[in-house]
Order: structure tokens, then C-alpha cells, then sequence
């Protein structure tokens, strides 16, 4: 009879476990790059500012930390251009590694809350 009791009670338990919790609601921001665009043309081992615009910030972001990596022809280079920096700020300011490969192709992905590109736009090489 105590075994009968003890296997009720842990199948009710185990029922407890299993109730579904209910989803929470995640805003995800993707706030759209205003700088660079189509028309920047950036050099290499000079210092800019990238831009976004906030105005649609949820009230709840996910992750308010973000990284800017830059990416050519379907891959993203390995180190941040920044990273740690608050998304809220709408800008952060970046140095073009010297060694960039000049094209008109590159393309800026801010990461945080979520990932979002740029338009293609240019790199040239330094002047030095």
C-alpha cells in the first residue's frame, strides 16, 4: 500500500514538472544603419563613426551590448572593428584595420539585440 501511495504521488509530481510555462515576450530591435551607406567611401587605417538610428528602440532590449564587424563576399572578418559599447548610443566610433582589401563591396553588421547590415559601400587603401 505505502509503494502504491509513494508511485501516486510521484506521478503528481511529475505532472507539476510538466505544466508548460508560458513564453516570454522578447522585443527584438533592429535598428537600421545610417552611416555608412552606398555612397561612403571609407580609407583604410582612418577612424569613423558609425551610425544607427534608435528611434525605435523597444522598451525591453535583449541584449543592450553591441559589436560592429566588418564583412566581405559572404564572410565576416574575425575581430570587431568595437564591440561592449551601449546599442542606445546610436553611434560608435571605429578604426578601418590598415590591411583592409580595397573593394566596393563591404558591408557593416552591427551586432547586440540582433544582427543587421549595412548597404555595400567602399574601402580604399591608405594614402601611406
Amino acid at each position: 500500500m505505502f509503494f502504491f501511495l509513494l508511485a501516486f504521488v510521484c506521478s503528481l509530481l511529475s505532472n507539476v514538472c510538466a505544466l508548460p510555462v508560458s513564453p516570454v515576450m522578447r522585443d527584438v530591435w533592429v535598428p537600421q544603419i545610417i552611416c555608412p551607406n552606398a555612397s561612403t567611401v571609407w580609407t583604410a587605417a582612418e577612424n569613423y563613426t558609425v551610425v544607427w538610428d534608435i528611434s525605435s528602440k523597444p522598451a525591453q532590449v535583449t541584449n543592450p551590448k553591441g559589436m560592429v564587424y566588418l564583412r566581405i563576399n559572404g564572410a565576416t572578418q574575425s575581430t570587431p572593428l568595437a564591440q561592449g559599447f551601449p546599442l542606445d548610443a546610436g553611434h560608435v566610433n571605429v578604426t578601418v584595420p590598415a590591411d583592409t582589401q580595397p573593394s566596393d563591396q563591404w558591408i557593416l553588421v552591427l551586432f547586440g539585440d540582433s544582427g543587421n547590415w549595412s548597404p555595400t559601400f567602399t574601402i580604399k587603401p591608405s594614402s601611406s
